[in-house]
């Protein structure tokens, strides 16, 4: 059984929910990535920012991200995470159920690592790769109305 602990990386940067959106942008450009985990005081993932939340949800809408808050612009409303434990077939089908591209992996609630879309692709096969790319990018539209010849 190939586990998320054995596909994530360890390395993970993050930031605390007081860090400014200014920091989180400098950590981002220092470490190459777009998304940061945020962690409270004891090391627990409580959220996801994204370079995308500092520009569309901060300085798009007027505020300066030296004073927002990480906290403040978490994206959405919980964080999926995985035990490192979990079977890889258990973090993709979090990741496609809730189309999340990067999923904090955890150990007793802390933050171990990340999964991300690389990951994946260095570790498993093509396939399953490009199924669960299929289902991330899946878009959730509404039925069309069938129209009648007029």
């Amino acid at each position: 059984m190939t586990t998320a602990g054995a596909v994530m990386h360890d390395d993970v940067a993050h930031i605390g929910v007081r860090d400014t959106l200014d920091t989180a942008a400098q950590q981002m450009r220092q470490h190459g990535v777009g998304a940061l985990p945020i962690c409270d005081g004891e090391g627990h993932a409580v959220g996801i920012v994204t370079d995308r939340d500092i520009v569309v949800k901060c300085i798009a809408q007027g505020h300066h991200p030296a004073t927002a808050t990480a906290g403040e612009y978490a994206q959405g409303d919980e964080l999926h995470t995985v035990e490192s434990d979990a079977d890889i077939g258990a973090a993709l089908a979090v990741m496609e159920q809730y189309q999340v591209r990067r999923l904090p992996v955890t150990e007793h609630g802390r933050l171990v690592g990340i999964i991300t879309e690389a990951d994946l692709a260095r570790n498993l096969p093509e396939q399953s790769v490009g199924e669960f790319v299929e289902a991330i990018c899946e878009q959730k539209l509404p039925a069309q109305a069938e129209t009648s010849p007029g």
